[in-house]
Formats: C-alpha cells, structure tokens, sequence
C-alpha cells in the first residue's frame, strides 16, 4: 500500500492537511469517518479541514475538494486555496504563478506573487440575493434582517461567494461573542444549508475587524471567504471602501472590491509538516 502522506500549511493560524489523491490510490475520497479521525486535534493530525487534489477538472487547471473537519463540504476557502496554490508550487506541480483552480463553488484564478510567500485569489463575485446563499423566504437581497439566537436578537446580512455567509456588524466583537452565538446562528432555519458566521467591526474605510465562526469547523482564527463576504458587506454597507484590509486573531488579508462585488484576496501561507498519516488512527471513533 502507497504511504498515507500529509502535507500541513496555516494561513494565518486556518490549518489544512493536503491529501493528495497521487497517495490514496485505494481511496475514491476520504469518507466523513476518516475525515473526522484525520482531522482530530488529540487523536488524529489535527487540522481545521482536508483539501483533497490536485483533482482532474474540465473547468480549470486543477480540481479541488474541501472537507470540513466534521466531515462535510465545503463550497469553498480563500486560506484552503491558497494553502493549495503554495502546496502545488511546492511540490512542483506547476510551471507558471497564474493558474486556475475548479472548486464546487466555483472556478477562482490564482496568483503567487514573486517573493512566493503571498497568493492572490480572484473569490469571485459576492451576491446577497436570498435564492443564491440560500436564506429561506421570498427572493430578496439580505440586508439588515433581523434574527434571533439564544438571548439575543442581531441585525445581519447575508452574502455568497460560492458559500453563504451570515454577517453581523458589531460595535464591538470578541472571541467569546463567537463561541457563544455562532453555533445556534450556523444551524439558524433561516439557513437551508447551515451558514458560516462573522462579527463585523467596522474601524475605519480601510480596515475591518472580524471574529469568524466556521461552518462544519467551528471557532476559526482566519478565514478568506469570510473576509471577502464580510468586507462585501461592510462596503455595501457604505462603511468603507473598495481597499479593505480584514483583521483577524490570526493576522491580517487584502480585499479589493471590484464593481461588480467581485473580489480580489491577497495573503500568506506558512509550510508547517509532511508526514506520513498511520493506518490505526482510523480505528479510534470521534
């Protein structure tokens, strides 16, 4: 049997195992039990998601498949794609920094810049349209709704960018404000197929603070697609401009704004480990 071989980056303290489908010759994809079992700070590798490629893809140059820690989908991630951009530059699997890369949530084209530290994603377009993220009701743009969770009751928006986001502007946001409400606000009926969260400071036209809860992973240090939907918003909003810079616990991206909400995300990835995962792991329940 090939080795089980990992290969650990952060974004921005937003961890990813690349599993690249080269090893898993027996493996059609991981199943949600070997997900979660490779995923498991204490009993597996530990990591806040699985990118599974370079896959084969009709649409772009390479595909890709991202897995939530619990096991599920995701549509897309800014910090997975760069992680996988900085993964195929590494391993050599490119010959040119412009490339495009085919997710479920759609195809986004990739930039290294020429340190190789930091990576520009073209997100694609932010829409707020309820039939798009998807939000249950009529067909409207969701802005400034109100919703309830535990003992509170928020003013959100909600935007896509290949995956829902719920975004709520704060005068102030904290991690505790996180984990309290964005566990009930992910799994809220208002959102058919659960959403992420984001508690949006606004600091000044250029800067941003957001605390992110992830769907399917939970409390998350840094995220790309939710700074591209939180600075969407923000803009939308008309509280700042089309240059954003998104501050988060664990670090710093850029956002450009095009006209059309579409989005432009510029940050770093950092190489942590490659290894070698060991079959038992998969013989522990979690």
């Amino acid at each position: 049997m090939a080795p089980l071989r990992f290969h650990k980056y952060h974004a921005l303290g937003n961890d990813y195992l690349v599993l690249d489908p080269a090893d898993y010759p027996d493996w059609a994809e991981p199943s949600r039990a070997q997900i979660r079992a490779i995923c498991h700070r204490n009993f597996g590798a530990g990591s806040d998601g699985i990118l599974w490629g370079p896959l084969p893809s009709t649409r772009g140059d390479f595909g890709l498949r991202i897995f939530n820690p619990d096991g599920s989908e995701a549509e897309k991630s800014g910090n997975g794609l760069r992680i996988f951009a900085r993964y195929l530059s590494d391993a050599g699997r490119i010959r040119r920094p412009d490339f495009t890369v085919d997710t479920p949530g759609g195809v986004v084209a990739v930039r290294l810049l020429p340190d190789g530290r930091l990576i520009t994603i073209a997100m694609g377009q932010v829409r707020f349209d309820s039939r798009s993220i998807p939000v249950a009701g009529p067909d409207r743009d969701v802005i400034n709704e109100t919703l309830a969770a535990g003992d509170r009751t928020f003013v959100f928006c909600a935007a896509t960018i290949g995956n829902p986001h719920c975004v709520i502007p704060l005068e102030t946001v904290t991690e505790a404000l996180a984990r309290q409400y964005g566990p009930a606000i992910e799994v809220h009926p208002l959102f058919p197929h659960r959403t992420n969260v984001q508690f949006l400071q606004v600091l000044d036209r250029r800067n941003v603070r957001i605390e992110i809860w992830e769907r399917g992973a939970g409390y998350t240090l840094a995220s790309g697609s939710s700074s591209s939907a939180a600075s969407a918003v923000a803009h939308r909003l008309g509280l700042v401009d089309r240059a954003v810079t998104v501050h988060m616990p664990g670090g710093t991206l850029g956002i450009e704004i095009g006209e059309d909400y579409s989005i432009q995300m510029t940050g770093p990835v950092t190489p942590v480990a490659t290894g070698s995962l060991c079959e038992p792991l998969f013989d522990v329940t979690v």
